[in-house]
């Protein structure tokens, strides 16, 4: 979890035990700031005391399954859901109870939310009006956003005409037009067959960091978070299980739920047999002992998880850690075969390998190992 952070100066009253601490200037606050934020639905708490502080400019996601309130807190941010305690500032500045027209955010929503019978033009144009350009600077900001997303030339066609990849184009076009302070997207891929996900990916990291927009990016994909942020938030039943970059949140899972949920990663159950400077060795419950680079105190017979990515693993290497056990599928990837192997006593793991020999088949004795710097105790 990050450290606490101070809530920044502000006419309004202060909540109880946050102060307001050094006159920085409001170009030294962060992005976007969430102290202690709870929002609750009669008995129903949405979101447990969230906190998170995000730099200008960074690109952070809030990743997790349905339910866990990422969605909730992205609308909060925008103004769509009050919050029920805690405090929220954009760029220093508190936005507890401004209204959401007040509030210099970009929305990109996953079902486009353009107006069918607006032009391309008339979709971007709409927000301006609302930020005070003058009319003589609309057009030239439009022509700009229309290039930034690759769409210049289409400004008089209908959304209808358009294929749906191009519609989330036009509205990211129109949630960037006006130079937001922060760009708040919500799953905005779903919509989106597997390879225009992947193309749009690309585009909107693109145009994030070519704009410098600071943006918070809700989705429960794994890859598009790995993919495109800075900082990922894991999130389960209203709270931050882990926050951290991807090669954080995914090489080093705080909690078994991070640990599955991103990545699929195997959990075997084993038992402290010692430890001593280099790490700690582990009695799997199929009896073999595997060794685990990693300073948490732990004491012999302690019951933990070792967690090892799939990806870890290797075929008949010399690595120190060596599982055996009985192949019970194959799925041939081309360059890479993914084996289930059953290891005994009920222990089932899965290794993604490169394809360097002749795969194993199915029933037949296979032998896996993986550094210990490779795994993770829990």
């Amino acid at each position: 979890m990050p450290d606490r952070v101070t809530e920044p100066s502000d006419p309004r009253p202060l909540a109880a035990g946050v102060s307001a601490g050094a006159s920085a200037g409001a170009s030294a606050a962060p992005a976007v700031e969430f102290n202690d934020v709870q929002i609750a639905y009669g008995k129903f708490i949405a979101v447990h005391n969230f906190s998170l502080s995000i730099e200008k400019g960074s690109f952070v996601t809030l990743l997790g399954p349905s339910g866990c309130g990422k969605t909730t807190l992205l609308r909060a941010v925008a103004g769509l859901v009050g919050i029920s305690s805690g405090q929220i500032a954009i760029g220093g500045r508190r936005i507890d109870d401004v209204p959401i027209y007040k509030r210099n955010i970009g929305l990109v929503f996953q079902n486009y939310a353009l107006f069918p019978h607006k032009t391309v033009f008339d979709n971007v144009a709409f927000g301006l009006k609302y930020h005070n350009v003058p009319k003589a600077d609309i057009a030239p900001r439009v022509a700009r956003a229309l290039e930034m997303v690759r769409l210049a030339g289409s400004e008089r066609k209908l959304p209808s005409q358009l294929s749906g990849g191009q519609q989330q184009r036009i509205a990211l076009a129109r949630a960037i037009v006006f130079e937001p302070e922060v760009l708040l997207l919500d799953e905005p891929l779903s919509a989106l067959d597997a390879n225009m996900r992947e193309e749009m990916r690309v585009e909107i990291k693109k145009i994030q960091k070519q704009t410098g927009i600071t943006a918070i990016f809700v989705t429960h994909d794994q890859e598009e978070a790995l993919s495109m942020s800075d900082r990922i938030v894991v999130m389960s039943a209203g709270k931050a299980e882990q926050i951290g970059s991807p090669t954080d949140v995914y090489d080093r899972p705080a909690t078994t739920f991070v640990a599955d949920f991103l990545g699929k990663a195997n959990l075997l159950a084993a038992t402290v047999k010692d430890r001593d400077a280099g790490g700690v060795s582990v009695t799997l419950s199929t009896g073999q002992t595997v060794r685990v680079a990693t300073d948490r105190q732990v004491a012999a017979g302690d019951k933990v998880s070792v967690v090892v990515r799939p990806q870890k693993l290797a075929v008949g290497s010399e690595l120190p850690n060596r599982l055996s056990g009985r192949v019970l599928s194959t799925s041939y990837l081309g360059s890479r075969i993914i084996y289930e192997i059953d290891l005994g006593q009920g222990s089932i793991i899965r290794a993604n390998v490169a394809v360097v020999t002749e795969p194993v088949r199915e029933g037949e004795t296979i032998e896996v190992g993986f550094d210990p710097a490779d795994c993770v105790l829990l």
